[in-house]
């Protein structure tokens, strides 16, 4: 009898965005609940996450034993979500932070006296630390991968330090870890700062120091140079992957009617987020399949020479811009940060890419909630051909 096969859950990063995931878990979870499977049934045995979709990830694999329990705490953060619990929001934190940060982009070379303890980013995420303690159950991490409940947690960053991409995985079994181009992974604990450096947006939020092989370097978010998202889950051992993204994977060519402007600060750093969190990732996706339909053509006595292993593989994501939505929700923001954004473009429709990175309200991320759910129930013939595989 051949082992078990083992199924993996990639889930990207973005911010804000990542409340999509939760919607899609949500219906999973109802998909196989109407299915017959058991509540608490985990359905995962290798859980990765980058950047935001890191935090969901951790969350997730600390209630392995119980998933149902698991996706109700992730609905109970994100449907009641205010930006204070990411970010300072207040006048005198936006002051201290975004008001500074933007003065030395602007004026640098005037403020000398910054020098010594220069503003570190756009905006100041402490009570993310606050947030992360409620959500995560670390010690009960430790005991489901004890007890099998589930394979391996792995978590991404990028060390500005030493500039290479770093894969953390946790897991009760020996596994050996790999090294690739710019690529490094390294079996360690994983803890609070691992998701404080995956999830640290370059320029909007302040990197984290992690130690790493005998040192500590800076980190920040594990989208950046991530050549390859779903290569944790296979080096994991996963042998099918369902792969969750925070926005759509291919935009198509929209008609312009109006005379193109100069892009604002706000549009640039946007469409370069959007270079960071969703191209690796559609590349990387295109990549799996042209392998897995080359390994289909060869004959089997070829195919037991290779390496190489066909991976099953189920992709969903947004069906609509959520630019777009963003644009309908910025008015949620308060009062203070609306007005550093509007300052750099971000509360205009064209600039709303990146405010669609920082909308932790609930306005907003309930309705990625709910176009999670509606795009995962469209699919539930694929949801369940996938699990019943």
């Amino acid at each position: 009898m051949g082992m078990k096969k083992k199924t993996g859950l990639v889930l990207s990063g973005g911010g804000a965005r990542a409340a999509y995931q939760v919607g899609v878990l949500q219906a999973i979870n109802e998909i196989l609940w109407e299915e017959g499977w058991p509540p608490s049934r985990n359905p995962f045995n290798i859980i990765c996450g980058t950047s935001a979709g890191a935090i969901n990830a951790t969350a997730l694999a600390c209630r392995a034993d119980n998933f149902s329990e698991g996706v109700q705490k992730l609905l109970d953060v994100w449907q009641n979500f205010s930006v204070e619990q990411v970010y300072r929001a207040d006048s005198l934190g936006v002051i201290r932070s975004g008001a500074r940060w933007l003065s030395l982009l602007s004026f640098g070379w005037l403020l000398r006296k910054w020098r010594a303890a220069p503003p570190r980013s756009l905006l100041d995420n402490t009570p993310l630390v606050s947030l992360l303690h409620r959500m995560l159950d670390l010690p009960r991490l430790d005991t489901v991968l004890q007890e099998g409940l589930l394979h391996a947690l792995a978590v991404t960053a990028s060390s500005y330090t030493g500039g290479q991409h770093v894969t953390f995985f946790q897991t009760a079994a020996e596994i050996a870890p790999w090294v690739r181009t710019q690529r490094i992974a390294m079996q360690d604990q994983i803890g609070v700062e691992h998701l404080l450096a995956s999830s640290a947006i370059p320029f909007i939020f302040p990197a984290t120091p992690l130690y790493l092989g005998g040192q500590h370097e800076y980190c920040g978010d594990g989208s950046m140079r991530q050549l390859a998202p779903i290569s944790p889950a296979i080096h994991l051992g996963a042998d099918k992957v369902l792969v969750i993204g925070a926005g759509r994977l291919s935009e198509p060519v929209q008609q312009r009617s109006e005379t193109a402007r100069y892009p604002s600060l706000a549009q640039i750093a946007g469409h370069a987020l959007s270079s960071i969190f969703l191209d690796s990732l559609a590349v990387d996706i295109e990549r799996l399949e042209r392998i897995n339909k080359t390994l289909s053509l060869l004959p089997p006595e070829y195919l037991s020479q290779t390496p190489l292993k066909p991976v099953e593989l189920l992709v969903i994501a947004p069906s609509e811009r959520l630019d777009d939505i963003a644009s309908r929700h910025i008015g949620s923001l308060p009062a203070p940060i609306r007005t550093m954004l509007s300052g750099i473009g971000a509360t205009e429709t064209r600039g709303s890419s990146l405010a669609s990175y920082l909308l932790f309200e609930s306005t907003y991320t309930c309705e990625l909630i709910r176009l999670g759910q509606r795009d995962t129930h469209a699919r539930k013939a694929d949801v369940l051909a996938f699990f019943n595989s």
